[in-house]
């Protein structure tokens, strides 16, 4: 028995420093724990989009980078909300991220929402030449102050082209067409312009609304036509090429702020790839979304007349006095140079 005891004593003693070690270990976990920057990243696409596939790139690189410091988590098909309200908690402070356009900033900073205009840029590179300006420097200042900072907004998002049931070659076929756009004011004038009849419905309810005829149309660039499916309700695409469309990703500039400086910099220089990543998968998948889409038995109309849609769509840039004046002017100049 005094032997069996001695052993015990003796175990007990052995344990000590161990069993010190594993206290010291569990008092420290929670304080690391603690330290993991969590921040929830949000869109309104499908997750085989080259959109969502760019923001998981940014997710799984902004952690290697930071050791798991940071963790991003991705919520598409508005699991956060529509894209306005993620916008919106955003701006109240929230530690959230949205893939979202300059239409739907300019709810913040109206100017922003001409880089959403009819048959403004070409290209990438045009778009590129914009955001590296000093009219964009100014637009970015802006956006500070209304509380956002851009992670990322150079993100090529496509042309975006109508799906509907019959072939649009010109204004005159779409006239009087119910088409279905995002609740911002640059589609709903656009389409106006068309002589369309515009009418705002959310991207994740787009397929029932085609399907029991609320709209008899849709737009968008071909990715996302194929990710919702929406050929299975319509069988014509018309190349109207309205928009060439480019994403941002915005955070709250003072949560932003709040980040340790090197996390700040991991952020923006991730986002940066993030965008050319998301630019090289939207141009790279282009020709496969053409296939799937053929096989899937759309007729694409490519001989549309797109001058007859640029005339009738430039008044669209008179149509907002919120702006500063001459705001298309000044940024058709930049584009010149």
């Amino acid at each position: 028995m005094s032997g069996s005891l001695s052993t015990l004593r003796f175990a007990a003693r052995a344990a000590g420093p161990l069993l010190a070690l594993a206290g010291a270990v569990f008092a420290v976990m929670p304080a690391h724990a603690q330290n993991v920057i969590k921040i929830r990243f949000a869109h309104s696409l499908s997750s085989t989009e080259p959109a969502h596939l760019a923001a998981e790139f940014f997710a799984k690189n902004v952690a290697q980078r930071t050791g798991n410091r940071v963790q991003i988590q991705v919520f598409p098909s508005e699991q956060l909300g529509s894209g306005k309200e993620v916008n919106e908690m955003i701006r109240q402070g929230a530690n959230v991220m949205n893939i979202t356009d300059p239409g739907y900033m300019s709810d913040f900073v109206p100017d922003i929402g001409v880089l959403n205009g009819p048959y403004l840029v070409k290209d990438a590179a045009d778009y590129e030449k914009l955001l590296d300006s000093s009219w964009f420097k100014g637009i970015e200042q802006k956006l500070d102050a209304a509380g956002f900072k851009l992670i990322m907004a150079n993100g090529y998002f496509g042309q975006r082209h109508l799906i509907t049931d019959k072939p649009v070659r010109k204004p005159q076929d779409i006239a009087g067409m119910t088409v279905r756009v995002p609740p911002n004011q640059m589609w709903i004038e656009t389409f106006k312009a068309m002589g369309a009849r515009p009418t705002t419905v959310q991207w994740s309810e787009i397929y029932s609304a085609l399907q029991q005829n609320v709209v008899a149309a849709a737009e968008a660039p071909l990715g996302s036509l194929w990710g919702s499916k929406l050929h299975e309700t319509r069988k014509v695409i018309s190349m109207t090429g309205h928009f060439t469309a480019f994403t941002m990703w915005p955070i709250n500039m003072k949560y932003f702020k709040s980040l340790p400086a090197d996390i700040q910099q991991v952020l923006v220089e991730e986002g940066a790839k993030g965008g050319a990543e998301m630019t090289r998968l939207t141009l790279a998948m282009n020709d496969d979304y053409v296939k799937k889409l053929k096989d899937g038995g759309v007729t694409f109309v490519e001989d549309v007349d797109i001058a007859a849609f640029q005339k009738a769509t430039a008044p669209v840039y008179k149509a907002f006095p919120k702006w500063t004046p001459d705001l298309h002017d000044t940024v058709m100049s930049v584009l010149k140079k």
